[in-house]
C-alpha cells in the first residue's frame, strides 16, 4: 500500500496548545477587541447626543425670539 501524501498532520513542527476559550474565539484578544469596540460605540453615542443638544438649542433660540430691527 502506498503512502498517502495528502495527510500532512505531523509535518511542520508543534503547534501551541489553545485553550477552549481561544478555540471558540473567546480568548483574551477577543475581550480586548470587544472592549475597544464598546469604547468606540460609547464615544460615538456621546458625540451624537452633543450634536442633538446643539441642534435642539439652536432651534429653540431661533424660533422663540424675534428681535425688531433697529432703525437709525
Amino acid at each position: 500500500m502506498a503512502k498517502s501524501r495528502n495527510n500532512l498532520l505531523g509535518v511542520g513542527g508543534q503547534r501551541r496548545k489553545l485553550s477552549r476559550a481561544d478555540q471558540h474565539g473567546n480568548g483574551p484578544t477577543r475581550n480586548a477587541e470587544r472592549k475597544a469596540v464598546l469604547d468606540q460605540k460609547q464615544e460615538l453615542l456621546r458625540k451624537m447626543k452633543e450634536r442633538a443638544q446643539d441642534a435642539q438649542g439652536d432651534s429653540d433660540s431661533g424660533s422663540g425670539s424675534t428681535a425688531p430691527a433697529s432703525q437709525s
